[in-house]
């Protein structure tokens, strides 16, 4: 993927918070994503399938719940991108507050969905 596809990609408010929060974790089921980014489903499945396309996340099912973690085969130069990026971003809102919704997810243990 060029570079100018790879930014692009990342442009958008909402796929930038998916990825922080799958760079957090080693995958995550899509109602877990939608439910720490306090979203609807069906917007936080558009815009997985929009990270889907650019190759940035992979997915897989089980049983019904579809499970997205990063590609992969993203290059270096993309992890080291991103790492930085959720390095820099800390606790600032929304993605701090992404990240406390997640484990307070986890912690209820409530399995998927």
């Amino acid at each position: 993927m060029k570079a100018d596809q790879f930014y692009k990609c990342l442009a958008n408010e909402t796929r930038l918070r998916c990825l922080m929060l799958l760079l957090a974790r080693d995958e995550l089921c899509v109602c877990d994503i939608a439910d720490a980014l306090d979203a609807s489903q069906p917007m936080t499945s558009r815009h997985l399938a929009q990270l889907r396309t650019c190759n940035l996340v992979s997915d897989h099912r089980k049983g019904q719940w579809v499970y997205y973690r990063l590609h992969t085969g993203l290059e270096s130069w993309q992890r080291e991108v991103l790492a930085t990026t959720q390095e820099g971003l800390g606790t600032e809102a929304p993605y701090g507050e992404d990240l406390s919704r997640l484990q307070a997810i986890e912690r209820q243990n409530r399995g998927c969905c």
